[in-house]
């Protein structure tokens, strides 16, 4: 009810879209970063004629099986550009969708991407941390074509938002190199103007509209009574008296409808329009626009990723997996020219810049690697608003503790099933000196926890390429690196002409004779399965060894096959430098883990791994004492 005049002006007056086209690509973005106000988005959806969203689905809010869930879902509604809910995810989502707008036409011009980005955000995402790490991103690479308008209500759960915050969001922003307004946000002239002025500026603008919440009800309007919970019967009549409305719930006069249906068909001549320009441009980058819009990968992906292992079967490589990441984004980027790689001012250690990369920055938005400085959060949330956008696939990296900083945004991507991917480097006690506060143990497990995540944790250079080709891939799940700071041996030294990796486990090097044991490795563990191996071979014990890059992969093939690649050695051995939820799945409850039970410590790494007992010596022993042998 406080929003809805800005809404209102926004939407019938400036914002360019279509409803008959919801998805048309140069389409203005509008992001609902105040996710609880979802019923705003709705209503506006139903008055400008989007075809889903019918006076059913109106009423039936919250409801299951509609299209209109508590908080705005992007994946269910048509018109709906995010998933937002999160306070400060939307405000950080569209960071994304400016840089992509600024990229895309930069690379294919104006005539063909030239759209805005609004966001309606609240007072509680400006108090969220993201919030500024989204401002000063978006400040810093002057996005010109983002719009925040900020319901500056003065009103949380709590109550006024002064029990809690007295920051001047004005100059915060201006100082964040942002324009920045105060304006009357029930004054629908005075909104015009902000916005025109906004759409003229050299900078990101922020309108601080001061709104009543609740407007119009006669004793909750302005309180927090009017914010989390329904008004109740009086108080909507009351409120009906106040605004002159005297029509049943749910009905809308006709003249009402025409006017917003008139506003809604604005868009279609603009959208015709660009067409036309898309159509004359030349052929081949209309091909390449079109496809990078689709999501569809080039053609020549796989003849690339083959050539990679072809060359690597010709010369091994003992290397980090990060620098084999490295490597394989070398080939991978002059493929893919959608790709926009990045790091949070680690890039030197995530590798995630392969030489010739050039920096997209304000003075050159053709570029495809972005400083996104010490802003993981922020970062998290910009790609899931790039991969939104579309035509982009985004990267970034940071260590794998730094996860933690992520996760809201990582989390948000499986939810809305977008192709995002995390370089998550120096994966495990085997960083090192830098110690337990950098060393992760829990982090793994706690990423595997969440649902249509792809989490890959190759064990060497072959498995690195194939767990990129199957991320880039992977068109509706997120995915997550993570990756050695120290060498590791290369083990697969065949010309593989599948990718092995696509099961999410295989077995890497079998048993000679009838298996007595079997082993399960990730990652920098693995090459340590295969010492256990030969160890125990010398002992006469048969033990085959099995890579497992990505369990999610892994758990999802049929049970038949998950059941051969397990096998039926009567004792199985997980060996992860992490800890060991998640792996009973694989293992069984009554299997053997060599892993993480406590945090790491501060020592060089090979000391670290005989300190925690993550060793072929400690795997051998725990399969002869499981065997009765020792």
């Amino acid at each position: 009810m406080g929003a809805a005049d800005i809404a209102t002006v926004l939407f019938t007056r400036f914002l360019k879209f279509d409803p008959a086209n919801p998805a048309w690509p140069d389409r203005d973005r509008f992001v609902l970063s105040a996710g609880h106000g979802s019923m705003l988005l709705y209503s506006l959806l139903y008055l400008l004629g989007y075809p889903k969203m019918t006076i059913e689905e109106i009423k039936n809010f919250r409801q299951l099986g509609s299209i209109t869930p508590g908080h705005p879902e992007n994946f269910l509604t048509p018109g709906v550009e995010t998933t937002t809910g999160p306070l400060g995810q939307g405000l950080g989502n569209s960071v994304g969708f400016a840089i992509a707008e600024r990229h895309l036409a930069a690379v294919f011009g104006d005539g063909v991407v030239d759209h805005h980005t609004y966001v309606l955000a609240s007072d509680g995402d400006l108090m969220e941390g993201i919030s500024q790490e989204a401002i000063a991103l978006a400040g810093h690479l002057k996005l010109s074509k983002l719009i925040v308008f900020h319901d500056d209500n003065g009103i949380t759960i709590d109550g006024n938002r002064t029990l809690s915050d007295n920051v001047d969001q004005v100059k915060r922003f201006e100082s964040a190199g942002w324009a920045a307004s105060h304006v009357d946000g029930h004054d629908p002239e005075a909104i015009a103007a902000a916005i025109e002025k906004a759409q003229k500026s050299d900078r990101p603008s922020l309108i601080a509209c001061r709104t009543t919440i609740g407007f119009g009800a006669p004793n909750k309007a302005g309180s927090e009574k009017s914010h989390g919970s329904p008004l109740g019967a009086e108080e909507i009549a009351g409120a009906r008296k106040n605004l002159g409305w005297e029509y049943p719930p749910f009905e809308i006069p006709n003249d009402v409808k025409e006017r917003w249906h008139a506003a809604a068909m604005r868009g279609a001549p603009a959208r015709k329009a660009w067409a036309e320009r898309l159509a004359k441009i030349d052929p081949a980058q209309r091909a390449e626009f079109e496809r990078r819009t689709k999501g569809e990968l080039p053609s020549n992906l796989d003849a690339v990723v083959r050539k990679f292992k072809e060359d690597l079967a010709a010369n091994p490589k003992t290397i980090a997996t990060r620098i084999a990441s490295e490597n394989a984004l070398g080939v991978l980027v002059p493929a893919l020219p959608e790709m926009i790689g990045g790091s949070a001012d680690l890039t030197g250690s995530n590798n995630t810049r392969p030489k010739g990369m050039p920096v997209l920055d304000a003075d050159h938005y053709g570029g495809t690697f972005i400083h996104y400085g010490i802003r993981e959060h922020g970062m998290a949330a910009a790609m899931n608003g790039m991969a939104l956008h579309g035509g982009i696939i985004p990267y970034s990296g940071t260590f794998l503790v730094f996860s933690d900083y992520c996760r809201p945004s990582i989390r948000l991507a499986a939810l809305m099933g977008e192709r995002v991917i995390h370089v998550m480097t120096h994966d495990s006690i085997g960083l090192g000196e830098d110690g337990p506060t950098h060393q992760p143990v829990e982090h793994l497990a706690a990423l595997r926890a969440i649902p249509h995540l792809l989490v890959f944790r190759p064990c060497d250079t072959v498995e690195t390429m194939e767990c990129w080709q199957l991320a880039l891939q992977a068109s509706k799940n997120p995915s997550v690196f993570a990756l050695t700071r120290q060498n590791l041996p290369q083990l697969r030294l065949t010309d593989d002409k599948e990718n092995r990796c696509a099961a999410g486990a295989y077995e890497i090097s079998p048993a000679k004779g009838q298996a007595q044991v079997s082993i399960f490795a990730t990652g920098s563990e693995v090459s340590l399965a295969v010492d256990a191996q030969k160890l125990l071979a010398e002992r006469g014990v048969a033990a085959r060894v099995v890579s497992i890059p990505c369990f999610e992969l892994f758990l999802g093939r049929p049970a038949a096959e998950r059941a051969r690649i397990i096998g039926d050695a009567p004792v199985k051995i997980g060996v992860e430098a992490a800890v060991r939820q998640g792996w009973d799945a694989i293992i069984g409850s009554d299997g053997l883990f060599i892993g993480m039970t406590e945090f790491g410590e501060s020592a060089p790494f090979k000391e670290l791994y005989k300190r925690f007992g993550i060793t072929p010596d400690a795997v051998v022993d725990a399969a002869l004492s499981k065997l009765g042998k020792k």
